[in-house]
């Protein structure tokens, strides 16, 4: 049983819709339940990160019910269903907001736009309360297909990556997998640090990305679609090629620079 201090890193929201029919079905079919602490954060770790495949939503701020639904998601979607699941097992949990600079996104963004989109982008991870210190988890955000395609097209020229989603200096051997410690995949790509929140409700009443009523829509109905389909590329092992002093020209949060107070 968690003490009164977690009952804000366990409780329902809007957007952490973990209290309905789809969010239960999955946890009691999946017996998540019957676990022990550690194997119920790792069933709803590599849930996400691996069954919900990578990829980019409609919108940061969505239920994690309909994150669900879409079966694809991105750092700060995935992290909702995330955050949902973690607590409908009993796990303590909370959102760290960031921004990341746009070249983590270069490859995946088609150059004939890329000069448009933000500098800055929303960037979150989870932190979970486990044997009483905080963890933080981000290397949920890119499935295995995505990640090995880009190994196997950049690990022999160098370990250190930041483009097409990744931001790491250990892109042989990065800490994704779940081991009772911090994992990260996008870090190194990181300009700024928003600080922490109870829900991802709170960090989007306060920060929304910086896109316009039309780019918004743009974005929306048309370059989500097209980042999409070279996501899917990258997945089948096509990898689409950028300018390379591009990947790794932003690195600004090592491994250890950032964590939680």
């Amino acid at each position: 049983m968690k003490n009164e201090d977690n009952k804000t890193q366990l409780g329902v929201s809007p957007l952490l819709d973990f209290d309905g029919d789809a969010i239960a079905n999955l946890i009691r079919e999946r017996g998540w339940l019957s676990l022990d602490e550690f194997h119920r954060i790792g069933a709803a770790y590599d849930y996400v990160r691996n069954e919900i495949v990578f990829g980019y939503n409609a919108a940061d701020d969505m239920p994690a019910s309909a994150v669900l639904r879409d079966g694809y998601g991105q750092c700060n979607t995935k992290a909702t269903l995330l955050m949902a699941l973690l607590r409908a097992v009993d796990i303590p949990c909370r959102l760290h907001g960031f921004t990341i600079h746009k070249s983590l996104q270069r490859g995946i963004v088609p150059e004939l736009i890329y000069p448009l989109a933000p500098e800055s982008i929303l960037h979150s991870w989870v932190e979970i309360l486990h044997r009483e210190r905080w963890i933080n988890l981000e290397g949920f955000i890119l499935d295995d297909a995505v990640l090995s395609a880009l190994q196997d097209r950049f690990v022999r020229d160098n370990d250190s990556l930041c483009g097409y989603g990744v931001g790491t200096d250990r892109l042989s051997s990065p800490s994704i997998e779940w081991s009772g410690t911090d994992t990260y995949i996008q870090k190194t790509g990181i300009n700024a640090d928003l600080g922490l929140f109870d829900t991802p409700d709170d960090f989007y009443a306060q920060h929304q990305q910086s896109f316009g009523g039309l780019r918004r829509l743009f974005y929306r109905y048309l370059i989500r679609r097209w980042m999409n389909a070279r996501v899917r590329r990258i997945r089948r092992g096509v990898v689409p090629v950028i300018p390379m002093a591009e990947t790794n020209s932003v690195q600004f949060v090592r491994e250890g620079g950032v964590g939680s107070p």
